[in-house]
């Protein structure tokens, strides 16, 4: 039986733990491949990538409707870039999730 993914304690630690600050120009290639997903700011970025990983319908469907989690545009990319941005990245296979905000703390 799935855990709720709000209750995957393990899960969330582990995604914590592995989640960092990392330069855009060293995600490029994944964004070439289509591989970088952007989650808005008021998100929190491990609570995202946990119900990525239990594959939480719901809730993808409800923040892409929202305007909350999209792939990374071409324009955000060029504004990146520009910026030499920071982004926090947390891994969820076959995807990288970035924020600008720095995550809050857990």
């Amino acid at each position: 039986m799935q855990l709720k993914p709000e209750k995957d304690a393990e899960l969330r630690a582990k995604v914590n733990r592995e989640t960092a600050r990392i330069p855009w120009s060293e995600l490029l290639k994944h964004f070439a491949q289509g591989n970088v997903v952007w989650v808005a700011d008021e998100l929190d970025l491990v609570d995202v990538a946990v119900r990525i990983a239990h594959d939480d319908k719901a809730s993808i469907s409800a923040w892409m409707e929202a305007g909350q989690l999209a792939k990374v545009s071409d324009q955000q990319c060029q504004e990146w870039i520009a910026s030499d941005a920071n982004l926090w990245a947390s891994v969820v296979s076959p995807f990288i999730l970035v924020q600008q905000e720095k995550r809050k703390p857990h």
